[in-house]
């Protein structure tokens, strides 16, 4: 039997702009990462995201980013392991006080974009992530690139990883994802981009750009919930993967 998470990133507007989108698409996920107010979000995002998430059981994750609004987190900062260390605390302190006021438990921390990709390679920023994490709380999940540098990290201080691959998104042959500068980093077609997810699932494997299989493991899928039609896709992604025999839970639930 297989078994997988899908998460998607949410949070990431101000005030109520994409509230619909986020309340719709929690239909079809089992975890949410949400942005803490550093690459988008803010308070009464939140607040209303946190609710949202917890009264359809779905797996609340903190989404920690550059504190970089105009790039919303995505371009490349030159910031010390340190910096890492206390963005990182800062963001899972600010998202698990609303988690908390609303009954809810905190189940994941997922960094996002450019911290992401920067920790998939960096073993400093990579080690000072994971070591936020335990520090504030042990218990927490991981989430990092499949065969990254920050699932190692975690895994060596002991906490659950889950090593996260991406449904929309290509793949180069050392295993990282195409840079969004590239214009073949996306993918746009629902089919192609199902296929691939369950490839990885059953088979533990992808075929990069360069055309070479590379061997990867999928804990949790992540799928985006800024694009045009992501609540379409979410929906398919959920009804394929099933129809495919692969069950799927929360993180917790699975690890």
């Amino acid at each position: 039997m297989y078994n997988v998470d899908l998460n998607v990133d949410m949070g990431e507007s101000f005030g109520v702009y994409k509230l619909g989108t986020d309340e719709a698409i929690l239909d079809y996920v089992t975890s949410a990462n949400i942005a803490c107010g550093f690459h988008a979000g803010d308070p009464a995002t939140m607040r209303q995201t946190v609710k949202m998430a917890l009264d359809k059981n779905v797996g609340i994750g903190v989404h920690p980013g550059l504190q970089d609004l105009i790039g919303f987190g995505r371009r490349i900062m030159s910031i010390s392991p340190q910096e890492a260390y206390d963005l990182v605390v800062y963001q899972i302190g600010a998202l698990n006080a609303f988690v908390q006021a609303e009954g809810g438990v905190l189940q994941h921390v997922k960094p996002h974009g450019a911290l992401f990709n920067m920790a998939a390679k960096n073993v400093g920023l990579a080690e000072a992530i994971a070591e936020a994490v335990y520090r504030v709380n042990p218990e927490l999940v991981l989430f990092g690139l499949a065969g990254s540098e920050l699932v190692k990290a975690g895994r060596k201080l002991g906490l659950r990883t889950a090593s996260e691959v991406f449904s929309d998104r290509t793949y180069q042959e050392d295993g990282t994802l195409t840079p969004r500068s590239m214009a073949n980093a996306l993918i746009k077609e629902q089919e192609v981009a199902v296929n691939q997810v369950i490839r990885m699932v059953k088979e533990g494997t992808v075929t990069s750009i360069q055309g070479t299989d590379v061997a990867i493991k999928a804990d949790t899928i992540c799928i985006h919930g800024d694009g045009e039609h992501a609540v379409e896709f979410a929906k398919y992604i959920r009804q394929a993967l099933e129809e495919n025999a692969i069950t799927v839970n929360k993180i917790s639930s699975i690890l």
